[in-house]
């Protein structure tokens, strides 16, 4: 056996991972220390972590240096890849993580959980995600999928003493078991047919054996499936609401954002690369669970009354959406999914933020009810939330609206005519979900005067989130030269 050579890309591959592995040991660590010390840990903790975003930044310019020259690279033997593909995706979870220490601090606060052990999850999740992203290996993929998910278990259960919390992560786990069972069982099907755990070399034995062969067919189907249950598409979403609800609003927020955009990177990367020649399987199978997504996540909002399960249903139709450009299936498409990637990303955090000003003493901040007479007691935090929830529903100019119009339109392209009518429909449907909100802010009398937890970090992350949405629904034309010179 060779012995295995690191050469310098292997190291500029591995160097983000290590940067947040690192630095999750080290909030660990000085969690400890200062408790034992008596000292105040929360912020240090904050600065510690602030120094490891910062660095993870950095590690990601040099990578973007690098295949601004060469496109790509494949290091650790063929296991991991930086390209467009990954290095978006990771920018992405980068400023889901970023965006996650803003909101986090004044909430853990209040909840009587600020501990070590949350950041260093955070850094440990990120760092799955990372190689869920960038692995074109069987086994690293799988790595980052359980790395990923093991921390996110945890991430919605860390409010211990709220029972909610507690049954959330139950189920959670349970049910991301079963879908890790299908995921590997898929991949144990690619392994079979190929005799290797190499996305290239699996594409090349399901060419040569077809897309309806049996152990290709059956590998295909639970393996979508599994990462269908990723990205809380239905039917495999009956997780998403309870864990929305139990977990932490900024867990939350970073379970919505960060884990669904790395899963659907993963989606990307095995459907459109490395099973291409099966697309008459997996692309009924994307059909209806984006048309079922856009169905259950729609109607369900309409009824909710708790704040996280009403975003929750809101993210499984916005999985629809995303779902539909992947069987659009064009670079256009792609331009697409990596628009909506990111404004989703960014309006989503911005309105969690706002979710998490809401947790202030004797109130949980988590119903609809919560919101009323917002205009009257803080009406810029009113003003920024209306803004995020109109691009949420794909109202011009904001960012919500490029994002929809790329897919609509690849739809177009394509001939999808009857899932672009569809989509349409329920967009439609989705102005009524969020005026809701904008009617309990500004239609209603505020039920309490108790000043809202609207720490440093949470206004920097609402300003930040609400600018970017209407600059980006203004002058996309900055974002889209960039995506599209990486999706070439």
């Amino acid at each position: 056996m060779n012995a295995l050579s690191f050469g310098p890309l292997d190291y500029l591959a591995l160097f983000p991972p290590l940067v947040m592995a690192f630095f999750g040991c080290v909030t660990l660590l000085l969690d400890v220390v200062s408790r034992y010390a008596s000292a105040r840990s929360g912020h240090w903790l904050i600065g510690v972590s602030t120094v490891g975003v910062l660095l993870t930044a950095y590690a990601y310019v040099l990578q973007w240096q690098t295949i601004s020259d060469h496109a790509s690279f494949i290091a650790l033997e063929g296991a991991v890849t930086v390209d467009s593909l990954a290095l978006f995706t990771n920018v992405i979870v980068w400023i889901s993580t970023a965006a996650l220490l803003c909101i986090s601090y004044r909430y853990l606060e209040f909840a009587g959980e600020h501990r070590g052990e949350y950041y260093a999850l955070a850094f440990f999740a990120q760092c799955g995600m990372y190689f869920m992203a960038a692995s074109v290996d069987l086994i690293a993929l799988f790595v980052g999928l359980e790395l990923t998910a093991i921390c996110f278990y945890i991430l919605v259960g860390f409010t211990r003493r709220e029972r909610r919390a507690n049954e959330a992560a139950l189920k959670y786990l349970l049910l991301g078991a079963i879908s890790s069972a299908f995921v590997v069982y898929g991949f144990s099907l690619f392994y079979g047919v190929a005799g290797s755990t190499a996305l290239s070399s699996i594409a090349l034995a399901i060419r040569q054996r077809g897309p309806f062969d049996a152990f290709v067919l059956l590998g295909v189907v639970t393996t979508v499936v599994g990462l269908l249950f990723k990205v809380s598409a239905v039917p495999f979403h009956a997780w998403a609401p309870d864990a929305y609800e139990g977990a932490p609003t900024p867990v939350t927020a970073y379970l919505s954002v960060a884990s669904k955009i790395a899963a659907f990177a993963v989606l990307i990367r095995i459907l459109w690369f490395a099973l291409p020649f099966t697309r008459p399987v997996w692309e009924p199978v994307l059909i209806v669970a984006a048309v079922l997504s856009l169905t259950v996540g729609s109607i369900a909002a309409l009824t909710q009354l708790h704040l996280k399960r009403l975003l929750a249903y809101s993210s499984i139709a916005h999985a629809g959406y995303i779902l539909l450009g992947l069987i659009a299936g064009t670079s256009l498409a792609l331009r697409g999914i990596y628009v909506y990637l990111l404004v989703y990303a960014v309006m989503t955090f911005g309105a969690f933020a706002v979710l998490a000003s809401l947790r202030r003493h004797g109130i949980i901040g988590d119903d609809l009810t919560d919101l009323r007479g917002l205009s009257q007691t803080h009406p810029t935090h009113a003003a920024l939330f209306v803004i995020l929830l109109l691009s949420l529903a794909g109202i011009p100019p904001t960012a919500g609206f490029i994002a929809k119009y790329f897919i609509f339109a690849a739809l177009i392209e394509t001939s999808h005519i009857t899932l672009a009518i569809i989509a349409a429909v329920y967009a439609a449907i989705s102005l009524y979900i969020y005026f809701r909100l904008v009617r309990e802010m500004y239609f209603f009398n505020a039920e309490t005067r108790e000043p809202i937890a609207a720490s440093f970090g949470i206004q920097f992350s609402l300003v930040l989130t609400t600018a970017i949405t209407i600059l980006l629904g203004i002058f996309p034309e900055p974002i889209l030269h960039i995506i599209a010179g990486g999706s070439k």
